[in-house]
């Protein structure tokens, strides 16, 4: 995590546990009945709903390749997350990256120690041979909850915070 973005974390952030967080994150990559199928990019950040600096929680993409293409090529085809987060990272992130998924729902935690207010949660998607697709859940920490749900690449995206 680069230092800036340690800005949306308090102190308590940096001394909880690892298994310490804010409340979860649910993705759903919906199954599609086409041929040539390819497992999307993923990539969710939060940002303060007022404007503010991004924070990366998870991004999947395809980190082996056969021959000498990088699996990070792909990755600014994620266009809103690499203009607000993606571009200044460094990949792969511990804890933050990992491979594409197959369809099905997943969990991912918020960061502990997130300030008190509104936040928007942004998942984004984008599949070779696809399409593009963004879906912003707004809520408010802590104890709130959010629900929207995407019309291709997506599907529900659901958060609830402690």
């Amino acid at each position: 995590m680069k230092p800036a973005s340690l800005a949306l974390l308090s102190g308590a952030a940096l001394a909880a546990p690892a298994t310490a967080h804010a409340g979860t994150i649910t993705v759903t990559i919906p199954r599609m009945a086409i041929a040539e199928y390819k497992k999307p990019y993923v990539a969710g950040w939060i940002e303060p709903a007022a404007g503010g600096e991004a924070h990366t929680l998870f991004v999947w993409y395809m980190q082996k390749t056969g021959g000498n293409e990088p699996g990070t090529k792909w990755l600014s085809e994620l266009r809103s997350w690499w203009r607000k987060a993606g571009r200044s990272m460094r990949l792969p992130a511990d804890g933050l990256s990992g491979a594409t998924r197959a369809p099905g729902s997943y969990t991912i935690p918020l960061p502990a120690g997130l300030a008190p207010g509104d936040y928007v949660v942004n998942v984004e998607a984008s599949r070779e041979h696809g399409g593009r697709e963004l879906v912003s859940v707004t809520v408010k920490v802590p104890a709130g909850s959010g629900h929207a749900t995407g019309s291709s690449e997506l599907g529900a995206v659901s958060v609830s915070a402690k």
